[in-house]
């Protein structure tokens, strides 16, 4: 299914999309060596529930999961990078953090990620590594817009991340948002320009470039969310949920305001 809001109904897009954006913000600002996943977890639900919004991954149950997912956001932690169940883990110097999250407001579903490094250490292949994401992200968006197609999107975040030397996996990628959090179309993070579905105002989409930095291969945790590298290597992924409008693509989950 996708959806196409009318312009009326952005105003409800964009209230959930500052909200994911202030819950990531405040959680990144949060998080230090020494926090558990499950801290993050129930830091998460209480911002959302004080919000008077809705978790959209609580009693997420889809069929590439072994669900319901049980929780309020997706924490994963170096190899992992999409799905991350939490659990008891304590984060330590140089971890590389992903920190998912999606909200529904007003019935209008908002989602992004973004990764970040804990504590001082700042090795250099995983700044890399979340540095293509984000490069990659902001190509995307800048060819997002009424009467471009999803294969102008996956190009440009597929150049992106294929001239930085990453492989790329073709399983996961972005979506459609609206009423539901995963709708159609899918959004690979490769792909040839000028195809697949031609972008309307009031598309809401979440893009999503993601990478592991030697294999395209994932392999599932025993917790039947949880999706890891194949070869144990780092991960990285970043994400934004943007609509389009007459005049190109609005960012609804960029921050605000000033960093701590």
């Amino acid at each position: 299914m996708i959806e196409i809001l009318h312009q009326t109904e952005l105003p409800r897009a964009r209230k959930a999309g500052a909200l994911v954006a202030d819950i990531l913000q405040t959680l990144q600002q949060r998080t230090a060596v020494g926090t558990n996943l499950l801290d993050i977890d129930r830091w998460a639900r209480a911002m959302i529930v004080e919000a008077g919004a809705v978790s959209s991954y609580v009693d997420y149950a889809p069929s590439f999961g072994r669900g319901p997912f049980g929780h309020y956001i997706c924490t994963s932690v170096n190899d992992a990078v999409l799905h991350g169940r939490p659990r008891d883990y304590t984060l330590i110097d140089g971890d590389l953090l992903t920190l998912d999250l999606a909200v529904a407001t007003d019935g209008v579903v908002a989602d992004s990620a973004v990764s970040l490094l804990v504590g001082d250490s700042r090795p250099t292949e995983s700044v890399a590594m979340i540095d293509a994401t984000e490069r990659a992200l902001k190509a995307g968006i800048a060819v997002a817009g009424p009467g471009a197609r999803i294969g102008d999107i996956s190009h440009a975040i597929g150049s992106v991340l294929t001239e930085a030397g990453y492989p790329i996996n073709m399983e996961f990628g972005g979506h459609g948002v609206g009423s539901t959090m995963h709708q159609d179309p899918h959004v690979p993070n490769d792909g040839r320009p000028g195809r697949g579905y031609r972008l309307r105002p009031g598309l809401l989409l979440a893009l999503e470039p993601w990478v592991m930095s030697d294999t395209a291969q994932l392999v599932s945790d025993a917790d039947g969310w949880t999706l890891r590298s194949a070869t144990g290597a780092r991960t990285a992924h970043s994400e934004h949920t943007i609509a389009i409008t007459e005049d190109g693509a609005e960012i609804l989950t960029l921050a605000t305001r000033p960093s701590a």
